[in-house]
C-alpha cells in the first residue's frame, strides 16, 4: 500500500512539474511532446492544478500570497510617490527663495594682507 501511495505522489509531482513548465510560458504541444503525454490530459491537469482542485490547494494559497504581496508593494510605491512629490515641492520653494534673494551665493571673504 505504501508503494501505491508513493507512486501516486510521484505522479502528482510529475504533473505539477509539467504544469509549472506551462505556467512559465512553454506551449502545451511542446511540453506534451517532450514528456510523451497526451496534450488534452496535460491541459486537464493544468486546469485542475491552477484552479486549486485535486491534490492540494497550493496554487490558491500561492495566488493569495502573491495578491497580498502586490498590495503591499502598491502601498509602498504610493508612499514613495508622496515622498518624492513632497521633496520636489520643497526643492522648488528653496529655488524660488534663492532667485528672490538676487544672488547665486555669498561673496567669498578674504583678509587683506598687511603689506
Amino acid at each position: 500500500m505504501a508503494n501505491l501511495k508513493g507512486a501516486r505522489q510521484k505522479g502528482i509531482e510529475f504533473w505539477r512539474a509539467a504544469v509549472e513548465r506551462l505556467n512559465q510560458g512553454e506551449s502545451v504541444q511542446a511540453v506534451a511532446q517532450a514528456l510523451g503525454v497526451d496534450r488534452r490530459g496535460l491541459e486537464r491537469w493544468r486546469d485542475r492544478l491552477n484552479s486549486g482542485e485535486g491534490h492540494g490547494a497550493k496554487p490558491r494559497r500561492r495566488e493569495a500570497t502573491l495578491k497580498k504581496e502586490v498590495e503591499k508593494l502598491k502601498q509602498a510605491l504610493a508612499e514613495k510617490v508622496l515622498e518624492v512629490d513632497f521633496l520636489q515641492g520643497a526643492l522648488h520653494k528653496i529655488e524660488a527663495r534663492r532667485q528672490k534673494s538676487g544672488s547665486g551665493g555669498a561673496q567669498a571673504s578674504t583678509t587683506r594682507s598687511g603689506k
